[in-house]
């Protein structure tokens, strides 16, 4: 029998893009993205509003397929995956989305259990009960494990997001604009649980995000897609000098504007 695991070194990219481009009609929105993500990095992907930055993580993630260019995601070719392959690739890959996409009709306990009863068949009651006690834990939630999702608030919800991505204990996490709608203290709070995850489950994670103290808290590198393409990934202070303008309007927005 085939063993369809999915297996990648330390060394190398959990993550490869290379001149990617994608346009929907005459609308060019990826111009050739390059970037490479390795085991246990952060990298924070900013950029305008329809900038891309939501289109890379659907072809990442095998949603879109691109018009050209390689992305490989631990060691397979997405868009040459069989629909099977796709699936069992998703397995290793954790969304977490902007609106925490919680079932409303399921407890915190329920939402949980679902992608396990779902997708690991073998697990027993117990295991999953388990499971959904250490990774409530994780995300210092331990208490609302009966509560509704409408009884949470907006900060809960997100860790509760969180948590039912952990669950599935992905090699990948893409976050979805992780700290959009919650007020400052909230943001640092999901800021230190995403770097938390980072180091207590070792994954690689793309945080899509417009907030930049979030970035500069929680990504190893940084780069920003400006006319369709990346910025070279670096530190947070490498991308953001007096050099660039375009990434300067960006930095006075998030902390001088708003002032």
């Amino acid at each position: 029998m085939v063993n369809t695991e999915i297996n990648i070194e330390n060394t190398a990219a959990v993550i490869s893009i290379k001149d990617l481009k994608k346009s929907f009609e005459t609308n060019i929105v990826l111009n050739g993205i390059d970037i490479e993500i390795f085991k246990g990095e952060n990298i924070a992907v900013l950029g305008r509003s329809g900038s891309g930055k939501s289109v890379l993580i659907k072809i990442i993630s095998g949603l879109l397929k691109p018009d050209s260019g390689i992305v490989k995601v631990l060691g397979r070719e997405v868009d040459k995956l069989t629909e099977q392959e796709l699936q069992e690739l998703r397995l290793k890959i954790g969304f977490s989305f902007q609106s925490s996409a919680l079932y409303d009709s399921m407890s915190v306990k329920e939402n949980l259990a679902f992608p396990l009863v779902r997708n690991r068949l073998n697990l027993s009651e117990k295991d999953i009960n388990i499971a959904i006690e250490s990774v409530l834990d994780d995300v210092g939630l331990s208490q609302t494990i009966n509560q509704m999702p409408s009884e949470l608030s907006g900060g809960q919800k997100k860790r509760i997001g969180i948590a039912r991505t952990l669950i599935m204990k992905p090699e990948i996490m893409l976050y979805d604009e992780p700290t959009s709608g919650l007020d400052p203290l909230t943001c640092i709070e999901i800021n230190n649980l995403i770097m938390e995850v980072q180091q207590q489950y070792n994954v690689s994670s793309i945080i899509i995000t417009h907030d930049l103290t979030c970035a500069k808290t929680t990504a190893d590198k940084v780069t920003m897609i400006i006319d369709g393409k990346f910025l070279v990934p670096g530190s947070f202070e490498e991308i953001f000098n007096e050099k660039n303008e375009n990434t300067k309007r960006f930095y006075d927005y998030n902390f001088i504007n708003k002032k």
